[in-house]
């Protein structure tokens, strides 16, 4: 059940939220609290029996993709009594109000109430059954809303301070743009292939943009971007032993959805690497894009290796830069994507 929730939010995630109510108030304030936490403000009876179990169920569900058990959000219950200063700023609030003096049952997507840039959601119902109703109804949107604002506030860091020679490398040689944060280097660089990656004695976070022309329908299939994926790491991305190199885990079938990218026909996977012919491994995710224009494919392939800690957050400020791409001809794509869809 749980699987069944997550999978393919990512397709909606780009139009969720701009619908939402954009309450301008106290914008002065900065959002507090560490990535990937979400404030729950409900009353303690109802956060420790089937309700709050059945919010806890969709909220803090397994993130797909990672090779331990990790929540998509950190969850912190505050009862509406405690909900004062300290928590209405923190980046991610949901308020759960169930009560008969509740005249319409709904929920309400809104943003930078106390705080700036913060995602809130009300959940109001008058009685247990309209909240399961609405929850049931509106669980997907209230997970992408909140991935949405997670990954909004770090694409919107990399906006703001990146590497610009590494940004360079990649639009001299792809002719794209892509947001690389300070700390991220291009490491390697061949036809058609740029490797960038940030490096500390513990972590290792990297993104391989590769590019190739676009000759079938076909190339957007999981078993040919495994296969190509697998080609690709193969012939650059040696491992620390001879002879090794890093390839596809392909114990655990990946997670596939096919979905528009910025209106680009696209396909987004999310699975495990490791090293072939060493110990070495971690979760990875390829966004790969269909760029009509210059009748080509780019493929961008982020990873993580971080074998000590956590790598939910450490995989989402990759899959972020990842998400900065723009293709140089959008507006070309545009009126060829078009046509493409009055035919069909």
């Amino acid at each position: 059940m749980k699987r069944i929730i997550y999978i393919g939010l990512w397709m909606v995630i780009l139009a969720v939220g701009l619908g939402a109510c954009n309450d301008q108030t106290n914008m002065r304030k900065k959002i507090t609290g560490k990535a990937g936490e979400l404030v729950v403000v409900v009353p303690d009876p109802t956060w420790e029996g089937a309700t709050g179990k059945s919010f806890r169920e969709i909220m803090a569900q397994p993130q797909l993709g990672l090779p331990q058990d990790e929540p998509i959000f950190d969850l912190i219950n505050v009862p509406p009594s405690a909900f004062k200063e300290i928590f209405r700023t923190s980046r991610n609030i949901v308020r759960i109000k169930i009560s008969t003096t509740v005249d319409t049952s709904e929920v309400k997507f809104r943003k930078d109430i106390w705080a700036w840039p913060q995602a809130v959601v009300d959940i109001n119902a008058s009685s247990t059954e309209e909240f399961n109703q609405l929850l049931k109804k509106n669980s997907d949107r209230i997970v992408a809303f909140m991935l949405k604002a997670e990954r909004d506030r770090l694409q919107m860091n990399y906006r703001n301070y990146h590497d610009k020679a590494a940004k360079n490398i990649i639009k001299d040689k792809f002719n794209i743009q892509l947001n690389v944060p300070p700390g991220f280097k291009v490491t390697k660089q061949e036809k058609d292939f740029v490797w960038v990656r940030y490096e500390t004695p513990d972590i290792s976070q990297g993104i391989m943009i590769h590019s190739f022309p676009y000759q079938s329908d076909s190339t957007f299939t999981q078993q040919f971007l495994l296969n190509k994926r697998d080609s690709i790491l193969k012939a650059n991305v040696a491992g620390p032993a001879e002879g090794s190199y890093m390839t596809t885990e392909r114990q655990l079938p990946p997670v596939f959805n096919v979905f528009q990218f910025k209106k680009n026909y696209a396909s987004e996977m999310r699975g495990l690497w490791r090293v072939e012919g060493d110990f070495m491994g971690g979760p990875y995710i390829n966004l790969t894009v269909l760029d009509a224009a210059n009748n080509r494919i780019v493929m961008l392939d982020g990873y993580v290796y971080a074998p000590r800690f956590d790598k939910r957050n450490l995989l989402r400020q990759v899959e972020a830069m990842m998400y900065s791409l723009e293709l140089p001809d959008q507006q070309k794509n545009d009126k060829i994507n078009s046509q493409v869809n009055m035919g069909n």
